[in-house]
């Protein structure tokens, strides 16, 4: 099985629930379970919230291209971006051991993506812009 879903949308708080449904769909036909569609979904829109936020650096400034392709274990997500060029190595780590008040909120989007995925990759060019990469994978038990 391989399947392929490929559409762009407006750099909008309100093209989310588009986007989750467009991702849901697809990780809905692969096989995967609900608990991993909530990440799959948490990942997607912790993404593109970033994009909103970051690299447009508010909403209509631009838009979200989103490919979405399941094979027969994996889910792969792309969401590109003409933005702000994006280097996560520029991220601090967030300090998720310290109390409440010692923490900072930047970083944390990063973090649960990571958790949340089994791969995340960002790419920059000057032609196609920001790309971050998301895999899911099903995990067969032995």
């Amino acid at each position: 099985m391989h399947l392929m879903e490929h559409a762009v949308f407006p750099g909008r708080y309100d093209s989310l629930e588009i986007i989750c449904d467009l991702v849901t769909d697809q990780a809905t036909k692969a096989g995967f379970d609900e608990t991993a569609i909530y990440a799959i979904q948490t990942a997607v829109d912790e993404a593109c919230s970033n994009i909103i936020e970051h690299a447009y650096q508010g909403e209509d400034k631009g838009s979200i291209e989103v490919t979405v392709t399941s094979t027969d274990d994996c889910i792969t997500i792309n969401l590109a971006d003409r933005g702000i060029p994006f280097n996560p190595a520029n991220i601090p780590e967030p300090n998720i051991n310290g109390s409440l008040d010692e923490r900072d909120n930047h970083g944390l989007g990063l973090y649960f993506m990571n958790k949340l995925m089994d791969k995340v990759y960002f790419e920059f060019s000057e032609q196609a812009g920001n790309t971050v990469t998301m895999v899911k994978c099903l995990h067969h038990p032995h």
